[in-house]
């Protein structure tokens, strides 16, 4: 058996005046509540439309009590995408037990589903407050981003997400009675959480270098698009240390829905200045709608 450097011998639950509470728990409600203030803040930031004028200019920013409406909308669009996203790493299960799949007691979500669901149903609320949808979406980069990464890092604490067995010296192992978030915790393995973890703070301080140089000044939502995109590449690269088997050549369920991730995300990036394009294209010298001729004035076929 491969010998852990790395082992963890704690007790996994806060006790407090006859409560329990895991440490893990705590850590991801941490990650949220981190989220949640850097997207107020964010949104304080963005105006609801044009250039930023200035910090001496007063134009109208992003509501904060429509960011609270739009995350509210995020949560069920997020639990439905990460219901699906585990239906099909475990198709042929549902496949023969459709009703499991609507049962909350069976299985959990996956994370790639949870966060396309969540980005549509966010986009839906956000066009029903007729709010500008490209701007929420660049505003949710990087809070999206903190919490993935954060949530990630928290799953260590509870023993969650470890990957195959390994002899490398960094492998860990949990020990004690936990209880722990993966089967045989005791086995060293791929601390393949962590290394998640690590991908998505890399594409953060990527997203933050490229705000610095003044990139996706338009607020478009591209800059959610390729964050997004940047992190299923490092999600399906830290997968391939994953306990799934693989089902095409050396791919698991979990590295294809991250890769379909990685080709939406970056498509749509590339899609949106061409449609931008092409809508100004349809735009008088001026900025307005062309004059359309009278149709009573069009000549006869």
């Amino acid at each position: 058996m491969p010998t852990a450097v790395i082992e963890f011998d704690f007790d996994p639950i806060m006790r407090l005046a006859g409560t329990s509470v895991r440490l893990e728990t705590l850590a991801l409600a941490l990650s949220v509540l981190m989220a949640v203030l850097v997207a107020a803040r964010i949104a304080g930031w963005t105006p609801a439309e044009g250039e930023d004028p200035g910090p001496y200019v007063h134009r109208p920013r992003l509501r904060r009590d429509d960011l609270l409406l739009v995350i509210l909308g995020v949560i069920p669009g997020a639990v439905i995408g990460g219901r699906i996203g585990y239906a099909l790493l475990h198709l042929d299960f549902y496949l023969a037990s459709p009703a499991a799949f609507v049962d909350p007691a069976q299985g959990s979500l996956e994370l790639a589903g949870a966060v396309a669901g969540g980005a549509l149903a966010g986009a839906s609320v956000a066009h029903l407050l007729e709010g500008p949808i490209g701007r929420w979406f660049h505003v949710a980069a990087l809070p999206t981003l903190l919490a993935l990464g954060f949530g990630k890092a928290a799953m260590a604490i509870g023993g969650g997400g470890q990957g195959s067995p390994s002899d490398l010296p960094w492998a860990t192992a949990y020990l004690g009675p936990g209880p722990w978030g993966s089967l045989a915790p005791a086995t060293p393995s791929h601390p393949a959480q962590v290394y998640e973890a690590l991908a998505t703070i890399a594409v953060v301080l990527v997203v933050i270098g490229i705000l610095a140089a003044g990139g996706f000044a338009r607020r478009d939502g591209r800059l959610f698009l390729v964050a997004i995109g940047l992190w299923a590449v490092g999600r399906a690269a830290a997968a391939a240390t994953w306990r799934d088997p693989a089902i095409l050549g050396p791919l698991n369920a979990a590295q294809l829905i991250a890769i379909a991730l990685v080709a939406v995300a970056f498509g749509l990036a590339f899609a949106l200045p061409r449609r931008a394009a092409a809508r100004s294209s349809t735009r008088g010298s001026d900025g307005a709608e062309p004059a359309w001729p009278d149709p009573s004035d069009r000549p006869r076929f």
